[in-house]
């Protein structure tokens, strides 16, 4: 029997400097606006198999980057928040939502992480091979609004509601080599991969963009937290 209100697993940033984790409160309250339950979990959980044995669905958050190692990527100047902890329980989640087809949202980083898990790779810093002529973060690191094309038929426009439209962007890397069983299904003007689905998947999309920032005041954006809610509840 399915809940009234879905259980929504959703990870949190990495322990900080005053031994905290956190996550900001927009993810919680795009969950709960879509009729879910959030269930917070950090980094480093050891018990975390026993989550997804609990959970409906599961989001995967935004936040630093991913170490370059992980997928044979550069380092440089412009990585910043890297955290190994973060990184390998990230991965591990990634690959274990996926294998066993539960509804899952990655955001930004959650993005980058499932296509890294995969086998897929990032471009490190964006700027350096897209150029600045589409700005995918205000400096020094702050949000910034940018079209985003998605393609005809695919499940984000179809939960958008949209083809083209403006979306919340904070981040420097993104997408290069897609990882198999996903494929590209929306892209910034400038040609960045801004989401990617799994073909065969029950519900899995994965966006570059941060909708929970704009979800309070755009319906469109709402909309990507309502249908992984949706999803649980109607199987």
């Amino acid at each position: 029997m399915s809940r009234a209100h879905p259980l929504i697993g959703l990870t949190t940033y990495a322990r900080n400097a005053d031994n905290r984790y956190s996550l900001p409160a927009e993810y919680l309250d795009a969950v709960r606006r879509a009729g879910g339950t959030a269930l917070l979990v950090a980094p480093g959980e050891p018990r975390w198999e026993q989550v997804l044995e609990v959970v409906d669905a599961f989001i995967l958050t935004g936040g630093g980057d991913i170490d370059p190692d992980r997928y044979g990527g550069r380092r440089g100047d412009s990585n910043y928040a890297m955290d190994n902890e973060r990184d390998y329980f990230e991965l591990e989640l990634a690959r274990r939502v996926v294998g066993m087809e539960l509804p899952t949202l990655g955001i930004c980083r959650g993005a980058q992480i499932l296509n890294v898990a995969h086998g897929g790779t990032l471009i490190e810093h964006l700027p350096d091979e897209v150029g600045e002529a589409v700005a995918h973060r205000a400096p020094p690191r702050e949000p910034t609004a940018h079209a985003v094309r998605a393609m005809p038929g695919s499940l984000v426009a179809r939960v958008v509601g949209a083809e083209v439209f403006d979306a919340a962007s904070w981040h420097h890397q993104a997408v290069r080599r897609v990882a198999h069983g996903f494929v590209p299904s929306a892209v910034a003007p400038d040609g960045t991969v801004e989401a990617l689905e799994m073909p065969g998947h029950p519900w899995l999309l994965a966006v570059q963009w941060h909708p929970e920032l704009t979800a309070a005041t755009d319906p469109a954006q709402q909309r990507l937290f309502d249908a992984l809610v949706e999803k649980v509840r109607s199987g």
